[in-house]
Formats: C-alpha cells, structure tokens, sequence
C-alpha cells in the first residue's frame, strides 16, 4: 500500500471515525474522560462534517473549479489528447443524484469529443490493469473505438498505477513522438493534482477537464445542512485528493 493510499484510508470519515471511537474508549476505561470526550466529539463531528452536501460543495467544488470546465469546440488544439484513467463518483453526472446510465459521462467520452472536433490527431491513454489481466489504456482505447476514433489515432500507456506515473511514461511517449503540447483529460476533481504532476515533467499541458459532478442537483427539496450518504460515501474522493496534493509535494512531485 503507497503512503498515500494509507493515509486516505486513515482519514476516511467512517474509518477515522471508528478508529478514534475505540481509543476514546480506551481513554474512557482508564478514566481519562475528558480526554475520552473530546476524542469522541472530534470523531462524530468529522463524519458529520463529510455527510453534510455543504461540505462536498466547499471541498470538491473549490477543486473542480480550479481548472474550469470548457466545451470541446472552445478549447485550444494541441499534438495529442492525453487521458488519465480511473472515474469519479462512477462517472455520475451529479454525485448528490441516483446513479443513472444514461446520463453518466466518462474522461473517455470527453477525449472522444473533442478529437472529433478536431483539437487533437491523436489519443493517448495512460493506465495499467488494476484487476484482471486488461489494462485501464486498452478499456479506454476499446471505449474509444465505439466512438468512432480510429485506431491508428490511439496510443497506448498501459504501465503506469498512479498519477506520478501517468506523467512519467506518458512523458517518455511524448519524447519518442516528438510532442510537445497536450490536452490532458481527467475529472475535474482530479485535473489540480494531474496538472501539477504533469507540469512537474515537462510536459506542456492545457487543462481539458470533464463537466464538474460536485454541483447543486435541481431535485426539489435538496438541502446543503441535512446529512447525506451519497455525499459521506463520494467524500473518499475529495480526501484522496487533498492528501495525494499533500504526498505528491511532500515528494516533489508536484
């Protein structure tokens, strides 16, 4: 496990939660019950504080809107799309609604439009097999191929686990082709840190986010204040960000 996956899986809010619980217990049992109740109150109030919308809003949100979101046709063109893998919130189109396939919109459809609009000749997709023998760049150029995108227009980055390494073979494929400028697709939760790696490499790369999923629903009756399990279970997202942010300079990889 890399040091930042252990370090989201530790301030996840339920694991936090419960891991801070038992030591408050501890402290209960040995009398220390101030101490016990301060830790406790500090547990439930991070859980509460990732199952309020409000708080998906002013975390996620500050990030989407970093590198905000562009059409296709208003984007500037480049030597090559460069798409990350990996989704966000199951590639929903609002993480506060009900998941619906028919309204979900991946990284691989926001690089299939805008090669058919011409911004780029050539696709690259960037991730290796994470379960299962076929890799995350051969899912990508299949789902690619169903959009019509020729696949001698494909590339294919099929090493890389993380987003360090994304930036680093990708980097060695841009050499070996001779580009210099891409569009770098990701969700738009993801692009802050894919920019700052990627930029860390070399690479000259123009932000091409996909729509941003932490937005206000229209569904009637949605309130900011009131608790939600969509918005305690999609927080993992926003935390591994913010801690893979924190990693990634600890490293200077950012």
């Amino acid at each position: 496990m890399t040091l930042s996956s252990f370090l989201t899986n530790l301030v996840l809010p339920l694991n936090l939660c419960i891991a801070l619980l038992v030591i408050a217990a501890l402290f209960f049992i040995v009398r220390w019950r101030k101490t016990a109740f301060f830790i406790a109150t500090t547990a439930l109030a991070w859980a509460i504080f990732w199952s309020l919308p409000a708080s998906s809003l002013w975390a996620g949100g500050h990030l989407e809107q970093l590198y905000p979101y562009s059409r296709a046709s208003n984007m500037p063109t480049a030597q090559a799309i460069v798409v990350l893998g990996g989704s966000t919130a199951n590639n929903r189109q609002n993480w506060f609604e009900e998941y619906n396939s028919e309204t979900t919109r991946s990284r691989v459809d926001t690089a299939a439009t805008l090669y058919k609009a011409k911004r780029a000749p050539l696709v690259i997709v960037s991730g290796t097999a994470l379960d299962g023998s076929v890799s995350e760049a051969q899912i990508m150029a299949n789902a690619l191929a169903q959009h019509d995108v020729p696949a001698d227009a494909v590339i294919q980055e099929s090493r890389s686990f993380t987003t360090y390494e994304n930036a680093i073979y990708t980097a060695e494929k841009l050499k070996q082709l001779q580009i210099n400028e891409v569009l770098l697709v990701t969700s738009a939760l993801h692009m802050p840190r894919a920019m700052a790696v990627f930029r860390k490499q070399g690479i000259s790369a123009i932000a091409a986010p996909s729509a941003p999923q932490i937005v206000v629903p229209e569904e009637p009756g949605f309130s900011f204040w009131q608790p939600n399990a969509r918005a305690l279970t999609a927080s993992r997202s926003i935390i591994k960000e913010y801690v893979g942010l924190l990693v990634y300079w600890l490293r200077g990889w950012v």
